[in-house]
Order: structure tokens, then C-alpha cells, then sequence
């Protein structure tokens, strides 16, 4: 596809959150385009947890289901990569995949998600998302009961045995990089039952995506069956940048700093989902589309009705000024 497209609204990002907040702006008759990627996070999971009402579905089909909803509504679902933005409120251009096509558009809602910076530990990347995890509530009901091994990495390691342990009595600690226990982590953890394993990890065993079992070094193995990670959540902020924004650094990781409704520092500019909040899990990330779609909407709205008294006002500069807004509105029935 090559050209140009033209909306009310461009969502980069054809995830939970994106196409929420494309729903929800489409059907307040918003024409909207969505730059879809393809790359959904979660796509190594075999299901997607703690979706009332969908509780297990793949991600994949979720999503699916979500892309056909949003183009019931009208909305245009672009394939490709958004590689840079530019321009200012109520003038915005997304190109996608170099240039090869570009949206422009009155508002920017950035779901472009996160990426997990895991450890650089042999065996990780092959059990991401099925036997390798980080969070309880997304895939800890899977693992219960069995052999959960949790890998330190920062000093945050303590809140992932805590969790972890009420779902099993068989949970190890893992020192790795994390700092030495104190003596007060010292007693917590042997309240709990956990053993505590000093020494770096050498490599995770894995068959398939399945770990079987870790190997520190100095020789030891351990069997297990389920290894938990802290990742470090890098939200890509590379479009907020280019408009003008500046990422913003926690413990946790990096994302786009956003007010409750999704506003963001540059104005015109949104943030949905895991780009503006790093521990969102999959209905969070919906949600948070919806609130953000809806607060677009009202942007536009107030805008909208600022011309029209403009307009009443002073019928030849509005006309001037309605003119210049077709050429970047487009089409409010198709976003084109």
C-alpha cells in the first residue's frame, strides 16, 4: 500500500488497547486509522488470562476478534510498521514503513506497548511466555503446585517469591544478580519454606518451551518446572519522541508519562495501555483504550465546537478554516 491516508484520529498499535480505544472512538462516528504492526507481546502465551468472559482465549484470537469489531465500526486497519512521526495538534503525520504510506491526522493515541528486556540467561527466551514467567496472575493458576524456581535480578526479587509461594510450597530462590538477602529477607524467606540457591545462572534447560531444569554455575542442576524472571518493561517511545516527548525512567523500566485519561505531555498526543502503564495486563490494557478513546473523542469535541462558534462568529475565516481541516479530517464515514 502506498499514499496517504487521512483521520480524525491515528492509533499506532493493533493490541488491546489500541483497537479499544478505535472502537471506542468510531462509535462516536470518528474516523479512525490503526497502524498495526503485527507484534503482539503476548503472542508466545498460550492463552489470555483474567478476561471476563474470554477467560483462556489466544491471544492471537483475541485480537482477531477485536480487528473485526473495530472494522465493523469503519475503522481502517493498516499492516505495517509506523517509522516516525511528526507535525503538532491538529496536524499529525504517522509514516509507516519508511514512508511507503503516511497517515495524517488531528489527534495521536500511542499503543505501541512494551518490550521485555529479559535476562541474558540461555534457555529464557525459548520458555517466555509458556514456562518462563514473571507474572502471578497471568499464568500463575497454570504452574500451581508444581516446581517454581524465582530468579533474582533486582531488589524486587522478593515480591515475586511472596506471590509465587501462594501458589505453590515448592518455590526456590534463585540469587542470581540480585543484591544478598538482609538478615530481616533472610527470616521472611525461611518462613516460607523457600531454599535459597547462591551463584549465577548459567543456563535454563529447556525442551521445547518447556524448562526442565536450571544449571548454576560451579555444576549444579536444579529440575524445575516453571522459572520466574523480572524483565525490565521498555515501553517503545521512539514515536513520543519524535513528537516532541520525552521518555520517562523508573525502577521498573521506561515509559510515556501520561495524566488518568491518557493525555501526554505534547499536546494532541495520547498514550494507551502498556506504553503509558508497564504493569497493564491484557483487560487493563483494554480498558485503559476505552478511557483514552472516549477522552479523544471529547478533545475533538470541544475543538469542534470552538469552530463552530468561530464559524457563527465569522463565516469567511471559518470557511477558510473548514477548508484547511477537510484536507487533513478527510472522510469521517471511511478515515480516508
Amino acid at each position: 500500500m502506498t499514499g496517504a491516508l487521512r483521520a480524525d484520529v491515528v492509533v499506532v498499535g493493533g493490541g488491546a488497547a489500541g483497537l479499544a480505544a478505535a472502537v471506542a472512538l468510531a462509535r462516536s462516528r470518528r474516523s479512525v486509522v490503526v497502524v498495526d504492526a503485527g507484534q503482539p507481546r503476548n503472542a508466545p502465551a498460550d492463552g489470555a488470562h483474567n478476561v471476563l468472559g474470554n477467560e483462556g482465549i489466544a491471544p492471537l484470537e483475541l485480537l482477531a476478534r477485536g480487528r473485526a469489531e473495530a472494522e465493523g465500526y469503519g475503522v481502517r486497519i493498516v499492516r505495517g510498521s509506523a517509522t516516525g512521526a511528526s507535525g503538532v495538534l491538529d496536524d499529525f503525520t504517522v509514516e509507516v514503513d519508511g514512508g511507503a504510506l503516511s497517515v495524517r491526522a488531528r489527534r495521536v493515541v500511542l499503543a505501541t506497548g512494551l518490550v521485555d528486556d529479559l535476562p541474558a540467561v540461555p534457555g529464557i527466551a525459548e520458555g517466555w511466555g509458556s514456562s518462563v514467567l514473571h507474572c502471578p496472575f497471568c499464568h500463575g493458576w497454570e504452574v500451581r503446585d508444581r516446581r517454581i524456581a524465582v530468579l533474582g535480578r533486582t531488589e524486587n526479587w522478593l515480591h515475586q517469591v511472596v506471590l509465587f509461594r501462594g501458589l505453590s510450597d515448592d518455590v526456590t530462590f534463585l540469587r542470581h544478580e540480585a543484591p544478598e538477602p538482609t538478615p530481616e529477607q533472610e527470616e521472611q524467606l525461611a518462613a516460607l519454606g523457600v531454599p535459597v540457591v547462591t551463584g549465577r545462572v548459567e543456563r535454563l534447560v529447556v525442551d521445547g518451551t518447556q524448562v526442565r531444569a536450571v544449571a548454576v554455575e560451579g555444576g549444579g542442576v536444579f529440575e524445575v518446572d516453571a522459572v520466574v524472571v523480572a524483565p525490565r518493561f521498555l515501553a517503545r517511545t521512539e514515536l513520543y519522541e519524535a513528537l516532541g516527548g520525552k521518555r520517562t525512567t523508573t525502577p521498573f523500566g521506561e515509559h510515556v508519562a501520561a495524566d488518568p485519561r491518557g493525555a501526554t505531555a505534547v499536546p494532541g498526543v495520547w498514550a494507551a495501555g502498556n506504553a503509558g502503564e508497564l504493569t497493564a495486563v491484557v483487560v487493563a490494557s483494554a480498558a485503559s483504550g476505552v478511557l483514552v478513546g472516549a477522552a479523544v473523542h471529547g478533545d475533538l469535541a470541544v475543538a469542534d465546537l470552538a469552530q463552530a462558534v468561530r464559524s457563527r462568529r465569522d463565516p469567511f475565516s471559518a470557511a477558510t478554516e473548514a477548508r484547511v481541516g477537510a484536507l487533513v479530517g478527510g472522510d469521517r464515514r471511511h478515515g480516508l
